[in-house]
């Protein structure tokens, strides 16, 4: 079966993994220092605060913006449930809105008809790497958080994603550009929130006496806690497969750019199908997903076709607010066709070109 996502790990990794364990450092240690310092650098970050998951690294974020219970963020129903359980378990409300049909981003103007008194923030998704026009986003009055889950390497005006907003954060799991077992990242350009945040991640524990060097205590055990907050801390053995993803990053992303190129190519001549945008010239796409629309009323047949011959094909991702436990009562029509009609196909860069072309093959051999 050829996997709709993947990534592609070696020796590298394995070797990274090794001296951590011969270093005897496999909870939270140097490698993760390492790796906040190092895509960092690469990102042009103020800083990374590393966690243990993308969805707790949105939690982190939405915590550290003091938001008061009750409020709302306004978000978009085209996109991981993770987004939206993040707002509740803040005790927040999230509002849901739609998505532009051709990129699957929020836009400004899908946002405004949802801002209200209630209203606290925005959360924006850069839905497959292609990023959302943040200045317009921004230029709604309201701290803006910024999911590049699917943006590790996508750039606005030269500028990489993730660090365009109040604050952003990172996916790292086994899927992503970026692959880890599982983690993820937050960043910020503004200190407190970077400083708030690594305060947090460790069950809202802000500094031991030992780690503040104050051993002239008497107790120099004895830690002061800041907050409630879930332990969500990485550990030097996913960071350091994250260490050698960096180093294959640039490559990958190559890669994922000639497959998607082909895509484009191959499928423009389908008249039953429309293909996803390519980034604008201010703009640099991840190639995280590649996304179809099947405009003939056909896209479950054609994910079954595929199915059968060995290709795995997904929804990414079913509305939020269809979704019986938001109780909702929200109609969004373009997250509703995109619920018809999107299908992402196989993108990553385990994929073979045979892989690739079979795929193609048999998407045109579907009888549209």
């Amino acid at each position: 079966m050829i996997s709709v996502f993947g990534s592609l790990v070696g020796k590298e990794e394995i070797e990274e993994i090794s001296s951590s364990i011969q270093n005897q450092w496999m909870g939270l240690g140097p490698k993760v220092g390492r790796f906040e310092s190092e895509f960092s650098s690469r990102l042009g970050l103020s800083g990374l605060v590393m966690v243990d998951c993308g969805t707790n690294a949105l939690y982190l974020a939405i915590k550290t913006l003091g938001i008061p219970p009750g409020h709302e963020i306004i978000m978009p129903a085209f996109t991981w449930i993770g987004c939206a359980q993040a707002v509740r378990l803040n005790g927040l409300v999230p509002i849901f809105c739609d998505v532009d049909l051709e990129t699957q981003n929020v836009t400004a103007q899908t946002i405004a008809p949802h801002i209200s008194s209630k209203t606290a923030a925005i959360m924006v998704v850069h839905y497959a790497g292609k990023p959302v026009a943040m200045k317009e986003v921004m230029d709604l009055g309201f701290p803006v958080i910024e999911d590049a889950a699917h943006a590790v390497d996508s750039k606005l005006d030269g500028q990489y994603c993730g660090n365009l907003g109040t604050i952003g954060i990172y996916s790292f799991d086994a899927v992503k550009n970026l692959a880890t077992p599982e983690s993820g990242g937050l960043t910020s350009r503004n200190s407190h929130y970077l400083e708030l945040a690594r305060e947090l991640r460790y069950c809202g524990i802000a500094k031991s006496g030992f780690e503040a060097k104050d051993t002239s205590k008497k107790r120099w055990w004895q830690y002061h806690v800041r907050d409630i907050c879930p332990k969500m801390l990485p550990n030097d053995i996913v960071a350091s497969v994250g260490l050698a993803q960096l180093k294959r990053l640039d490559d990958n992303q190559q890669y994922r750019a000639k497959i998607w190129q082909f895509y484009q190519h191959e499928l423009a001549s389908v008249g039953w199908l429309r293909t996803p945008v390519d980034a604008a010239e201010n703009e640099q796409h991840s190639y995280f997903t590649y996304t179809i629309r099947v405009i003939n009323n056909r896209r479950d047949e054609l994910a079954k076709y595929l199915l059968d011959r060995g290709i795995y094909t997904t929804l990414r991702y079913e509305p939020l607010h269809l979704l019986p436990i938001y109780k909702s009562q929200s109609k969004l029509p373009i997250s509703e066709q995109l619920n018809e009609e999107a299908l992402s196909i196989p993108l990553h860069p385990r994929l073979t070109e045979n892989d690739v072309q079979y795929i193609v093959d048999n998407i045109k051999s579907f009888p549209g």
